[in-house]
């Protein structure tokens, strides 16, 4: 969670929610020749954005195996590459969001949540040459001039929460600002040429198109418990269809249809990701079903029926099943001499109704609450004082109903400090990779995964298993396991 309700400054990243590849294609690969390692430079300013990207994205992860990995996969594609003199460093950030991005010097970042949907080391591959064309093609550069100008509109994001017609509850759980894109046009390269990158690295060409349908189907398990904010529809607009850049792949692909373009390496891959963690990192907070614990902090809460919590960098989230009513909860700084009513009525959002302000006590803990209204959509604030921190419950409905109001009361009267033995016992999921065994089917594998919704389908995103498609025995798959 972060401190503010909005970010201050917008991360001047690559970001690819969903990824792509970069290079034009050409005749079958050779084997590239090794080349002296270009030594990283990194400056003043990409240091600065390097620690702002790392305390957003839960910190970098650590994991020698993984590392080790990344960086001879890394090596192969910088030789393979038309220009071996650029150098890159990658941080591997302790996420479970599907996410890769660069910076314009050549950082690249990669989520664990990217890894431990991977299922090859081809399909890691297709993911870091797509970030490294986005920095030989300078799109980096370009979108870090465009994020700066984003930056400078930041601050106007607050003032619009309750005056927007068209600001749904959905778009004020997840907040206003997006991060500056990457055209339809540059992604497109980018695909190109990440594709002639690993085929030319001597890597299995079609790992871009499997796992680019991966996180297709990975967005679609999560999408399908919200409804989409149009806004969000029309940045995603901007990029080409998932479906598009599959099939763009693919075609780029059989060009390199050499025989020596065809490793996967995936024992290798399931050995290095063997352990990993998977979803939230317990001492970041995390959900469980409808229920938030950060045991690092000391408490939880429980969201109503039929909503869908997220923890987001920023806050975390919870959306009803619909789209009529969403939540956001985040910590704020409050001073120790202001009082939580003076908070709320002090002009952080418009159209607050003073008369409103309730002073509570919730579970022992100082708080209190607000009324406020937009031309669509009706508000209840509440802020909380635990310990030194004050945290912010937000709820937005499109029309104000018993359902609503009992939604926001019983979800901050369940706030509370969490027992010694849920602290002692909070611990994160684990990607396990295991061995079939005969007799094993995906329905009896799914049902050892643990922590997770659908589990089935699920296991069949994580291990690249089409719909109908069976595990074998001797078969090594990835479960979730506690």
């Amino acid at each position: 969670m972060a401190t503010a309700f909005v970010l201050g400054a917008t991360f001047l990243l690559a970001g690819c929610g969903e990824i792509g590849r970069l290079q034009t294609a050409g005749p079958a690969p050779s084997a590239p020749v090794a080349k002296p390692k270009s030594t990283f430079v990194q400056s003043a300013a990409a240091e600065k954005e390097h620690e702002r990207i790392l305390s957003s994205y839960g910190g970098a992860y650590d994991d020698p195996k993984l590392e080790a990995l990344i960086g001879k996969t890394v090596d192969r594609l910088v030789a393979a590459s038309d220009r071996p003199d650029q150098a890159y460093k990658v941080t591997i950030l302790n996420s479970g969001a599907v996410n890769a991005f660069a910076l314009p010097n050549g950082q690249l970042y990669v989520t664990r949540g990217l890894i431990a949907l991977a299922c090859d080391t081809s399909e890691l591959s297709s993911v870091l040459s797509h970030e490294m064309a986005h920095v030989l093609a300078k799109h980096a550069a370009i979108r870090e001039d465009q994020a700066r100008q984003m930056a400078a509109n930041a601050t106007r994001a607050v003032a619009d929460v309750a005056n927007d017609p068209d600001f749904t509850a959905l778009a004020l759980a997840k907040n206003k600002l997006t991060m500056a894109t990457f055209s339809r046009q540059q992604e497109v390269e980018a695909d190109k040429i990440g594709v002639a990158i690993a085929a030319n690295a001597h890597f299995d060409p079609y790992g871009a198109a499997r796992f680019l349908t991966a996180m297709e189907r990975n967005a679609e398990l999560k999408a399908g418990k919200t409804s989409a904010d149009p806004r969000v529809q029309d940045f995603l607009s901007s990029h080409p269809a998932t479906p598009e850049r599959v099939a763009n792949a693919q075609n780029t692909a059989r060009l390199y249809t050499s025989s020596e373009a065809s490793e996967r390496d995936r024992d290798s891959y399931l050995a290095a990701i063997d352990n990993i963690v998977y979803g939230e990192d317990p001492s970041e907070g995390f959900v469980r079903g409808r229920r938030f614990l950060h045991p690092k902090l000391g408490f939880t809460f429980t969201a109503p029926e039929n909503f869908t919590l997220d923890n987001t960098a920023q806050a975390v989230i919870g959306v009803r099943e619909g789209g009529s009513q969403a939540m956001r909860f985040d910590v704020v700084r409050v001073t120790a001499e202001q009082t939580l009513g003076d908070y709320l009525n002090s002009g952080w959002m418009d159209n607050v109704d003073k008369a409103s302000t309730e002073d509570l006590t919730i579970n022992g803990f100082p708080a209190a609450s607000v009324v406020a209204t937009g031309d669509q959509w009706q508000f209840k604030v509440y802020a909380l004082r635990f310990g030194s921190d004050v945290y912010r419950f937000i709820f937005a409905t499109k029309q104000k109903t018993t359902e609503s109001e009992r939604n926001a009361r019983e979800t901050v009267n369940s706030f509370r400090r969490l027992t010694l033995d849920e602290i002692q016992s909070a611990r994160p999921l684990r990607v396990k990779v295991i061995n079939v065994q005969p007799g094993d089917t995906v329905e009896s594998l799914s049902h050892r995964m643990a922590g997770v919704d659908r589990p089935a389908e699920r296991f069949r995103i994580i291990n690249g298993l089409e719909a109908h498609a069976q595990v074998k025995a001797r078969d090594r798959v990835k479960i979730v396991v506690d």
